[in-house]
């Protein structure tokens, strides 16, 4: 497995990895998402119809989370945003467990979509602030690394611990959400840059004005309609050419293995690279490894698509938000990023039912030669896009 190496960690700052070490442990107890579907189906005894919905309001949570989280990491700050934020996510966990009745575990779930996901955009803010701009594909690229990391801890983990109810999930959940509380509360300070003498604050609306930053983003919910097709749409492919779930869990396994891996080496082979060249490979990577899919009909075609698509996910991991950082002003950092994070939830919730629909009506040859296009159109949109960066704001962000 690719460790953090000198070469790799080199320059980041104390607090980036107080930062670091928080989002590990945070992620290392997420044992309830890779389990909910489960827990709702079994423990509850929910029809897979309503679980679904259950889900997907989870999704819409996560949605309205970017912008409200970003907002309050500009008012508030970040420190006391984080702090609030993961404390309510752990409340709300705590709820969710303790929700019987369909409507109230679906309220439950929508609520935990909106404040389990809050701090996000403090996070990359912080970052920003943190760390100089030539760093920060490598900084958040290493964050990404760790909570893919987590994430994959906690799903075997969480499957053992399961075993003992979903109570014990629940708590253990929240008990490592309020331990990345204490690590913000304790151990770092708090990072928004003070404004200038003089300087009149902007408004909260200005990212959705910033038309750079709104094609931007717009670039991003595309290239996550084609990412999170792996979803849906994916395994009923899979299941239609006759590969069964012990085929298709080791395939998909391969996307977690992969980042791993490489997730590390990736910052800095990626950092001196031109951000729009990478981000157009990464759209065309995601792409064309979906549009595989099309022509796939054993497991090793299919873990072919997901290496190549992977490989796409890993380039965008870290350039993506520093793109984000550079294009935004220090004091509406968060609110930038919480847009960002609107555009991956949306996708998160459109994704699955357009992928189902066109599946269903059209065949999967459409889908997946759609992905193809969609990629291929992102790619040059990136291209086009990323190359207007503002170099004032470039140089903000390196002193900020």
């Amino acid at each position: 497995m690719a460790a953090v190496t000198p070469s790799t960690s080199r320059g980041l700052p104390r607090s980036y990895w107080l930062l670091w070490t928080g989002a590990l442990i945070n992620r290392l107890g997420g044992f309830v998402a890779p389990f909910l579907a489960l827990y709702l189906t079994g423990d509850r005894g929910l029809s897979v119809a309503r679980a679904g919905l259950v889900v997907s309001l989870f999704g819409a949570g996560t949605f309205f989370s970017g912008p409200v989280g970003g907002q309050l990491a500009d008012k508030l700050g970040r420190r006391h945003t984080l702090v609030l934020a993961l404390v309510l996510g752990a409340l709300a966990m705590l709820h969710l467990g303790a929700a019987r009745s369909v409507a109230h575990i679906a309220v439950a779930a929508f609520l935990l979509g909106l404040l389990g996901e809050l701090y996000r955009p403090a996070v990359s803010a912080t970052i920003a602030d943190l760390v100089p701009a030539q760093d920060r594909v490598r900084a958040f690229g290493l964050l990404y690394w760790a909570i893919n990391l987590g994430f994959a801890f906690a799903g075997v983990v969480g499957g053992l611990i399961s075993s003992k109810g979903f109570t014990v999930l629940f708590l253990a959940d929240a008990l490592t959400t309020l331990a990345f509380a204490a690590i913000i509360y304790l151990k770092i300070p708090e990072t928004q840059p003070r404004p200038a003498p003089g300087h009149r604050p902007q408004h909260w609306t200005t990212p959705f004005r910033d038309g750079p930053f709104v094609a931007f983003a717009g670039l991003t919910f595309a290239v996550a309609l084609i990412f999170q097709q792996h979803i849906v749409a994916l395994p009923l492919d899979m299941r239609a050419h006759g590969v069964d779930r012990v085929a298709y869990g080791a395939v998909i396994a391969l996307n977690g293995v992969l980042i791993v891996l490489l997730q590390p080496l990736a910052g800095r082979l990626f950092a001196p690279l031109s951000r729009s060249r990478v981000l157009a490979a990464a759209a065309l990577l995601t792409g064309l490894g979906f549009g595989i899919n099309g022509i796939a009909r054993t497991p090793p075609a299919y873990a072919l698509s997901v290496i190549v698509w992977t490989l796409g996910e890993i380039a965008m991991a870290g350039i993506a938000p520093a793109v984000v950082a550079d294009l935004s002003p220090p004091d509406l950092r968060g609110g930038y990023q919480g847009v960002f994070q609107m555009a991956w939830g949306g996708a998160a919730c459109v994704a699955p039912l357009l992928g189902g629909v066109v599946l269903e009506r059209y065949g999967a040859g459409v889908l997946w030669s759609g992905c193809v296009l969609l990629g291929f159109f992102c790619a040059l949109g990136y291209l086009t896009i990323t190359g207007n960066r503002r170099p004032n704001q470039d140089r903000e962000a390196a002193s900020g």
